[in-house]
Protein backbone atom coordinates (compact mmCIF):
# COMPACT_ATOMS: atom_id res chain seq x y z
CA UNK A 1 0.00 0.00 0.00
CA UNK A 2 1.57 3.20 -1.03
CA UNK A 3 1.32 6.37 1.48
CA UNK A 4 -1.01 8.33 -0.21
CA UNK A 5 -3.06 5.34 -0.34
CA UNK A 6 -2.62 4.56 3.38
CA UNK A 7 -3.77 8.21 4.34
CA UNK A 8 -6.34 8.37 2.15
CA UNK A 9 -7.88 5.46 3.98
CA UNK A 10 -7.17 6.87 7.21
CA UNK A 11 -8.86 9.98 6.02
CA UNK A 12 -12.13 8.26 5.04
CA UNK A 13 -12.30 5.80 8.10
CA UNK A 14 -11.39 9.52 10.72
CA UNK A 15 -13.92 11.59 8.69
CA UNK A 16 -16.46 8.50 9.04
CA UNK A 17 -16.11 8.40 12.66
CA UNK A 18 -16.56 11.88 13.11
CA UNK A 19 -19.29 11.90 11.29
CA UNK A 20 -21.16 9.13 12.89
CA UNK A 21 -20.64 11.09 16.46
CA UNK A 22 -21.63 14.39 15.14
CA UNK A 23 -25.12 12.45 13.96
CA UNK A 24 -25.74 10.90 17.34
CA UNK A 25 -24.87 14.47 18.63
CA UNK A 26 -26.87 16.16 16.51
CA UNK A 27 -30.16 13.98 17.20
CA UNK A 28 -29.32 13.81 21.13
CA UNK A 29 -32.10 16.01 22.93
CA UNK A 30 -30.11 19.09 24.79
CA UNK A 31 -31.17 18.47 28.35
CA UNK A 32 -33.81 20.21 29.96
CA UNK A 33 -32.76 19.56 33.33
CA UNK A 34 -30.08 20.63 35.52
CA UNK A 35 -28.89 16.89 36.51
CA UNK A 36 -28.96 15.73 33.04
CA UNK A 37 -27.10 18.36 32.03
CA UNK A 38 -24.73 17.77 34.77
CA UNK A 39 -24.80 13.88 34.12
CA UNK A 40 -24.70 13.40 30.47
CA UNK A 41 -28.13 11.62 30.55
CA UNK A 42 -30.53 11.70 28.01
CA UNK A 43 -33.82 13.54 28.35
CA UNK A 44 -35.33 10.94 26.28
CA UNK A 45 -35.28 8.89 29.86
CA UNK A 46 -35.01 11.47 32.43
CA UNK A 47 -37.34 14.25 31.45
CA UNK A 48 -40.47 15.09 32.78
CA UNK A 49 -43.91 14.76 31.16
CA UNK A 50 -46.54 16.45 33.36
CA UNK A 51 -47.48 20.01 31.56
CA UNK A 52 -46.16 22.33 34.22
CA UNK A 53 -48.97 25.18 35.61
CA UNK A 54 -48.81 28.15 33.94
CA UNK A 55 -49.15 31.71 36.06
CA UNK A 56 -49.99 34.41 34.70
CA UNK A 57 -47.23 36.67 34.55
CA UNK A 58 -48.39 39.52 36.68
CA UNK A 59 -48.29 36.91 39.71
CA UNK A 60 -43.93 36.43 39.26
CA UNK A 61 -43.57 40.00 39.37
CA UNK A 62 -41.63 41.62 42.08
CA UNK A 63 -40.99 45.09 43.67
CA UNK A 64 -38.77 47.39 44.50
CA UNK A 65 -37.34 46.90 48.00
CA UNK A 66 -38.76 50.75 49.07
CA UNK A 67 -42.68 49.30 48.33
CA UNK A 68 -41.78 45.42 49.63
CA UNK A 69 -44.49 43.88 52.47
CA UNK A 70 -42.07 41.34 52.21
CA UNK A 71 -38.56 40.63 51.55
CA UNK A 72 -37.32 37.76 50.51
CA UNK A 73 -33.78 36.29 50.97
CA UNK A 74 -33.11 33.08 48.94
CA UNK A 75 -31.12 30.71 46.85
CA UNK A 76 -32.30 28.74 43.51
CA UNK A 77 -35.25 27.49 44.89
CA UNK A 78 -36.79 31.26 44.87
CA UNK A 79 -35.24 32.46 41.85
CA UNK A 80 -38.50 31.89 39.39
CA UNK A 81 -40.67 33.38 41.03
CA UNK A 82 -43.74 30.66 41.71
CA UNK A 83 -43.98 30.03 45.02
CA UNK A 84 -43.54 34.11 45.62
CA UNK A 85 -46.31 34.17 43.29
CA UNK A 86 -49.64 32.44 45.70
CA UNK A 87 -48.54 35.59 48.45
CA UNK A 88 -48.40 38.08 45.87
CA UNK A 89 -51.81 36.50 44.54
CA UNK A 90 -52.58 37.17 48.00
CA UNK A 91 -51.93 40.43 48.38
CA UNK A 92 -48.32 41.29 49.45
CA UNK A 93 -45.96 43.37 47.65
CA UNK A 94 -42.04 40.80 47.50
CA UNK A 95 -39.38 41.71 46.62
CA UNK A 96 -36.58 39.00 46.27
CA UNK A 97 -32.54 39.37 46.26
CA UNK A 98 -30.40 36.41 46.50
CA UNK A 99 -27.47 35.25 48.81
CA UNK A 100 -25.25 35.22 45.91
CA UNK A 101 -25.84 38.93 45.33
CA UNK A 102 -25.65 39.58 49.17
CA UNK A 103 -22.99 36.76 50.62
CA UNK A 104 -24.34 36.22 54.03
CA UNK A 105 -26.64 37.57 57.03
CA UNK A 106 -23.90 39.86 58.98
CA UNK A 107 -24.29 41.23 62.23
CA UNK A 108 -25.72 44.84 61.02
CA UNK A 109 -28.78 43.12 58.81
CA UNK A 110 -30.94 45.52 59.94
CA UNK A 111 -29.53 48.91 59.48
CA UNK A 112 -28.65 47.61 56.04
CA UNK A 113 -31.75 46.76 54.90
CA UNK A 114 -33.83 50.24 56.19
CA UNK A 115 -30.87 52.12 54.58
CA UNK A 116 -31.80 50.12 51.50
CA UNK A 117 -35.24 50.98 51.68
CA UNK A 118 -36.93 47.94 52.82
CA UNK A 119 -39.88 49.27 55.37
CA UNK A 120 -41.71 46.21 55.68
CA UNK A 121 -41.56 44.01 59.08
CA UNK A 122 -41.23 40.65 57.27
CA UNK A 123 -38.17 39.05 56.38
CA UNK A 124 -38.51 35.63 54.56
CA UNK A 125 -34.79 33.56 55.04
CA UNK A 126 -34.96 30.63 52.21
CA UNK A 127 -32.61 28.23 51.90
CA UNK A 128 -31.86 24.38 50.40
CA UNK A 129 -31.06 21.88 53.14
CA UNK A 130 -27.34 21.16 51.57
CA UNK A 131 -25.84 24.63 51.69
CA UNK A 132 -27.57 25.98 55.26
CA UNK A 133 -24.72 24.81 57.09
CA UNK A 134 -22.26 26.97 55.24
CA UNK A 135 -24.07 30.09 55.32
CA UNK A 136 -24.91 29.78 58.68
CA UNK A 137 -21.17 29.30 59.46
CA UNK A 138 -20.21 32.24 57.89
CA UNK A 139 -22.97 34.27 59.01
CA UNK A 140 -21.88 33.68 62.15
CA UNK A 141 -18.68 35.51 61.86
CA UNK A 142 -20.09 38.14 59.63
CA UNK A 143 -19.86 41.96 60.92
CA UNK A 144 -20.71 43.84 57.89
CA UNK A 145 -23.07 43.57 55.02
CA UNK A 146 -20.79 45.48 52.37
CA UNK A 147 -22.99 44.87 48.97
CA UNK A 148 -25.72 46.34 48.74
CA UNK A 149 -28.84 44.57 47.35
CA UNK A 150 -29.54 44.29 43.76
CA UNK A 151 -33.94 43.93 43.80
CA UNK A 152 -34.53 41.97 40.35
CA UNK A 153 -38.26 42.52 39.80
CA UNK A 154 -38.42 39.73 36.94
CA UNK A 155 -37.59 36.13 37.53
CA UNK A 156 -34.14 35.50 37.60
CA UNK A 157 -34.61 32.20 36.18
CA UNK A 158 -37.86 31.61 33.60
CA UNK A 159 -39.35 27.88 33.76
CA UNK A 160 -39.88 25.93 31.19
CA UNK A 161 -44.11 25.75 30.16
CA UNK A 162 -43.88 22.98 28.31
CA UNK A 163 -41.73 19.58 27.28
CA UNK A 164 -39.15 21.11 25.04
CA UNK A 165 -39.71 20.28 20.79
CA UNK A 166 -36.92 18.60 18.94
CA UNK A 167 -34.04 20.55 17.70
CA UNK A 168 -31.04 19.38 16.37
CA UNK A 169 -28.58 19.85 19.12
CA UNK A 170 -26.28 21.78 17.29
CA UNK A 171 -24.48 23.87 20.36
CA UNK A 172 -22.69 20.97 21.89
CA UNK A 173 -19.32 19.47 22.01
CA UNK A 174 -18.76 16.83 19.04
CA UNK A 175 -18.51 13.43 21.96
CA UNK A 176 -21.97 14.57 23.64
CA UNK A 177 -24.34 12.43 21.56
CA UNK A 178 -22.12 9.00 22.38
CA UNK A 179 -21.06 10.18 25.95
CA UNK A 180 -24.79 10.57 26.51
CA UNK A 181 -25.74 7.14 25.11
CA UNK A 182 -23.18 5.51 27.05
CA UNK A 183 -24.09 6.74 30.38
CA UNK A 184 -27.84 6.27 29.56
CA UNK A 185 -27.34 2.65 28.48
CA UNK A 186 -26.13 1.96 31.76
CA UNK A 187 -28.25 3.55 33.92
CA UNK A 188 -30.95 1.38 32.24
CA UNK A 189 -29.30 -1.12 32.83
CA UNK A 190 -27.90 -0.66 36.47
CA UNK A 191 -29.55 -2.35 39.03
CA UNK A 192 -28.46 -0.24 41.97
CA UNK A 193 -26.97 3.40 42.09
CA UNK A 194 -24.34 4.69 39.43
CA UNK A 195 -22.78 7.82 39.11
CA UNK A 196 -22.00 9.93 36.01
CA UNK A 197 -19.88 13.02 35.80
CA UNK A 198 -18.71 12.92 39.60
CA UNK A 199 -22.17 15.12 40.30
CA UNK A 200 -25.03 13.27 39.10
CA UNK A 201 -26.22 9.93 40.55
CA UNK A 202 -28.82 7.62 39.04
CA UNK A 203 -30.85 5.94 42.06
CA UNK A 204 -33.71 3.49 42.08
CA UNK A 205 -36.96 5.23 43.96
CA UNK A 206 -39.08 2.74 45.46
CA UNK A 207 -42.74 3.47 44.08
CA UNK A 208 -40.96 5.97 41.80
CA UNK A 209 -43.87 5.81 38.94
CA UNK A 210 -45.91 7.10 41.52
CA UNK A 211 -43.80 10.33 41.92
CA UNK A 212 -42.49 11.02 38.53
CA UNK A 213 -43.81 11.05 35.13
CA UNK A 214 -40.51 10.53 33.01
CA UNK A 215 -40.01 7.36 31.27
CA UNK A 216 -37.54 5.37 33.25
CA UNK A 217 -39.76 6.66 36.00
CA UNK A 218 -38.73 3.34 38.42
CA UNK A 219 -34.88 5.80 38.79
CA UNK A 220 -34.54 9.55 39.31
CA UNK A 221 -31.53 11.87 39.13
CA UNK A 222 -29.83 13.16 42.18
CA UNK A 223 -27.46 15.42 42.81
CA UNK A 224 -23.61 13.98 45.06
CA UNK A 225 -23.73 17.08 47.27
CA UNK A 226 -26.76 15.89 48.94
CA UNK A 227 -24.80 13.28 50.54
CA UNK A 228 -21.08 14.74 50.35
CA UNK A 229 -21.88 17.50 52.81
CA UNK A 230 -22.46 16.57 56.48
CA UNK A 231 -25.88 16.73 58.46
CA UNK A 232 -27.36 20.12 59.73
CA UNK A 233 -26.44 20.29 63.13
CA UNK A 234 -29.25 21.35 66.12
CA UNK A 235 -26.18 24.28 66.62
CA UNK A 236 -27.44 25.88 63.25
CA UNK A 237 -30.68 26.43 65.07
CA UNK A 238 -29.45 28.67 67.66
CA UNK A 239 -27.71 30.49 65.16
CA UNK A 240 -31.15 31.28 63.55
CA UNK A 241 -32.70 32.12 66.98
CA UNK A 242 -30.62 34.40 68.21
CA UNK A 243 -29.92 36.26 64.88
CA UNK A 244 -33.80 36.46 64.86
CA UNK A 245 -33.49 38.05 68.58
CA UNK A 246 -30.91 40.37 67.84
CA UNK A 247 -32.62 42.07 65.11
CA UNK A 248 -36.32 42.79 66.93
CA UNK A 249 -37.35 45.40 64.00
CA UNK A 250 -38.37 42.60 61.76
CA UNK A 251 -39.86 39.21 61.80
CA UNK A 252 -38.10 36.21 60.51
CA UNK A 253 -39.24 32.90 59.21
CA UNK A 254 -36.82 30.68 58.06
CA UNK A 255 -37.43 28.47 55.46
CA UNK A 256 -35.22 25.20 54.82
CA UNK A 257 -35.93 23.25 51.64
CA UNK A 258 -35.21 19.90 52.10
CA UNK A 259 -32.40 17.88 49.39
CA UNK A 260 -33.90 16.18 46.87
CA UNK A 261 -31.93 13.14 48.46
CA UNK A 262 -33.55 13.79 51.71
CA UNK A 263 -37.46 13.96 49.70
CA UNK A 264 -37.08 10.34 47.82
CA UNK A 265 -34.48 8.24 49.21
CA UNK A 266 -33.34 9.04 52.80
CA UNK A 267 -35.81 10.82 54.42
CA UNK A 268 -34.19 10.84 58.33
CA UNK A 269 -31.69 12.68 56.99
CA UNK A 270 -30.98 15.72 59.58
CA UNK A 271 -33.50 14.54 61.89
CA UNK A 272 -31.88 16.01 64.86
CA UNK A 273 -31.61 19.51 63.05
CA UNK A 274 -35.20 19.48 62.33
CA UNK A 275 -36.37 18.77 66.01
CA UNK A 276 -33.96 21.41 66.72
CA UNK A 277 -35.59 23.39 64.53
CA UNK A 278 -39.79 22.85 65.35
CA UNK A 279 -38.51 22.88 68.18
CA UNK A 280 -37.80 26.71 68.09
CA UNK A 281 -40.78 27.36 65.76
CA UNK A 282 -38.93 29.70 63.68
CA UNK A 283 -40.26 28.65 60.41
CA UNK A 284 -42.53 25.57 58.64
CA UNK A 285 -41.23 22.02 58.65
CA UNK A 286 -40.61 21.58 55.30
CA UNK A 287 -39.54 18.29 55.29
CA UNK A 288 -42.75 16.80 56.62
CA UNK A 289 -44.16 18.89 54.09
CA UNK A 290 -42.35 17.79 50.85
CA UNK A 291 -42.36 14.19 52.49
CA UNK A 292 -46.05 14.22 52.39
CA UNK A 293 -46.27 16.12 48.98
CA UNK A 294 -44.27 13.91 46.89
CA UNK A 295 -47.21 11.67 47.07
CA UNK A 296 -49.61 13.59 46.38
CA UNK A 297 -48.16 15.92 43.43
CA UNK A 298 -46.55 14.13 40.82
CA UNK A 299 -43.01 15.57 39.63
CA UNK A 300 -43.22 17.57 43.26
CA UNK A 301 -39.25 17.86 42.17
CA UNK A 302 -37.87 17.22 38.55
CA UNK A 303 -37.34 13.92 37.64
CA UNK A 304 -34.04 15.36 35.79
CA UNK A 305 -33.32 17.87 37.74
CA UNK A 306 -32.25 18.84 41.52
CA UNK A 307 -35.43 21.85 41.83
CA UNK A 308 -38.45 21.85 42.67
CA UNK A 309 -40.82 21.75 40.16
CA UNK A 310 -43.32 24.32 38.94
CA UNK A 311 -46.33 21.93 40.40
CA UNK A 312 -44.10 21.70 43.79
CA UNK A 313 -43.06 25.52 43.49
CA UNK A 314 -46.93 26.36 43.76
CA UNK A 315 -47.78 23.65 46.45
CA UNK A 316 -44.73 25.48 48.58
CA UNK A 317 -46.58 29.11 47.79
CA UNK A 318 -49.46 27.89 49.46
CA UNK A 319 -47.86 26.51 52.57
CA UNK A 320 -45.80 29.56 52.80
CA UNK A 321 -48.72 31.57 52.78
CA UNK A 322 -50.61 29.42 55.73
CA UNK A 323 -47.55 30.24 57.31
CA UNK A 324 -46.96 34.42 56.51
CA UNK A 325 -50.87 35.36 57.18
CA UNK A 326 -50.95 34.84 60.90
CA UNK A 327 -47.92 36.63 61.46
CA UNK A 328 -48.02 39.06 58.80
CA UNK A 329 -51.75 39.43 57.71
CA UNK A 330 -51.44 40.73 53.77
CA UNK A 331 -52.26 44.65 53.66
CA UNK A 332 -53.83 44.78 51.11
CA UNK A 333 -56.86 43.27 48.71
CA UNK A 334 -55.69 40.03 46.64
CA UNK A 335 -55.77 39.58 43.30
Amino acid sequence: MTAPSAWLKTFVAGFAVVSAMLVVTLFTPAPYGDLSRIGRLSDADFGWLAPPPVVDKSLVKGVPLTEADVLVIGDSFSMTHRWQSRLVAAGYAVSTIYWGQIGYLCSDFTTWAQHAGFKGKLVVVESVERLLSERVAKSQTCNAMIKQPQVKTTPFLEPLEQVPGFQLNSSAKLTTGIITWLNTRKARRATGDTEYSEETWVRPVKDGCLYFSHKLCEKALFFYEDTDNPPLKPADVTFMTTFNAAHPDFKFIWMVIPDKTTVYIDTAHNADFMKAFNDARIGPDLFRFAAEERGRVRDFYFPNDTHLSMHGQLQLGDRMLQVIRPVEPPPVQAR
